[in-house]
């Protein structure tokens, strides 16, 4: 159905689900919900609050489900423009495993099918989250606000998981916030009671990353629907896509450049009351064809870096000159990586951890 048909349709939807770890009570616009944990054998409701807001009475004229183990209860009568009704699903939970459950309501008055949806994982046991909750995203705790992807190779669809806790007195209906093209997210349960926990697990699609190397953003973890971005509830996310040397023959790998460093770290000592340190790394290439350094990022601010060539021919240097600004260094989370990808099929990846003190 199209949004536009659906908005026509539904001007809101409130969703109670029983029989989960947690009474669920949902405010959405969605046509998914998500029931989180539910326990073997005990049957999970919905219930539909809709509206008609189409201007005009319909009624509904069939309502089927996609298997048995699902039952659905509709209203006999019309429905006048401007009226709520209740729709109710129950889905048996006789089955172990994930589920998706599917009801389609056929309207009278022309429109597509409606179709409600929901899903879950029936469990023997409903088990709680048993780690730490360390960082504060506004009324919500979760278990990391850093997300790193490494040595993704194209084609690849890895995911994290991140543990939310609903510190408030008040459901929430978490949302993440500014996804980038290459990310997507879902929430379980769609909504958290008070006190209770859930999970967003973001996927990355590395079909949609443009380039090779070190890719990152910033996505935020709102409270409910219409929640502003904010600092407070950041949370960052690298990727690093790497190049793909499966096609290379044997001749061509024994061939290979190789990537030699004078060092796999920098340490640029204290900057007491200076503004900038400074160092140098030597990259040699002791392979036997051309090495391509391909890509040179920083994973973080506060240096600037300087290479004399991007191109290596066996036997030969290159110079890698670092400098750290005492500024930067003072506002920064972690270390400050440098990143390198290559044309070596054994180092595609190359990093250069910089330590600096103000001090």
């Amino acid at each position: 159905m199209s949004k536009k048909k659906y908005r026509n349709i539904i001007a809101a939807i409130l969703m109670m689900a029983t029989g989960t770890a947690q009474a669920q009570t949902i405010e959405s616009a969605l046509e998914l919900v998500d029931c989180g944990q539910v326990e073997f054998r005990k049957p999970i409701t919905v219930n539909f609050k809709l509206k008609n807001n189409t201007g005009k009475p319909f009624s509904i004229t069939e309502a089927t489900t996609d298997c048995g183990c699902t039952t659905i209860e509709i209203p006999r009568a019309t429905i006048a423009a401007g009226e709520e009704y209740k729709v109710t699903a129950v889905y048996d939970a006789k089955t172990l495993g994930r589920f998706v459950k599917r009801a389609y309501l056929t309207l009278n008055n022309g429109l597509e099918p409606l179709r409600l949806t929901i899903r879950g994982i029936v469990v023997d046991e409903v088990v709680s989250y048993a780690g730490g909750y360390h960082y504060t995203l506004g009324a919500l705790m979760v278990d990391q606000n850093d997300i790193e992807f490494e040595d993704v190779n194209r084609g690849a669809k890895p995911y994290k998981t991140i543990h939310i806790l609903n510190t408030s007195d008040q459901p929430s209906q978490p949302q993440i916030m500014h996804l980038p093209p290459y990310l997507s997210a879902e929430v379980s349960p769609t909504t958290i009671a008070p006190g209770h926990s859930g999970e967003a697990t973001i996927t990355l699609d590395s079909h949609k990353l443009r380039d090779f190397g070190l890719s990152q953003t910033s996505i935020y973890l709102g409270f409910a629907q219409g929640d502003k971005i904010a600092a407070d509830k950041e949370i960052t996310v690298s990727a690093v896509l790497l190049p793909d040397f499966e096609m290379l023959s044997q001749e061509e790998l024994e061939d290979a450049p190789h990537i030699t460093l004078s060092a796999d770290s920098l340490n640029l000592g204290a900057f007491n009351g200076k503004k900038k340190k400074r160092g140098e790394i030597e990259i040699t290439n002791t392979g036997l064809s051309l090495l391509d350094i391909r890509s040179l990022q920083m994973s973080t601010t506060g240096l600037q870096l300087s290479l004399s060539k991007t191109k290596i021919e066996p036997g030969e240097s290159a110079k890698l000159k670092v400098t750290a600004n005492a500024e930067d260094f003072k506002t920064i989370r972690k270390t400050p990586r440098i990143l390198m990808i290559t044309n070596d099929p054994n180092n595609a990846k190359v990093e250069i951890k910089v330590k600096a003190t103000l001090r």
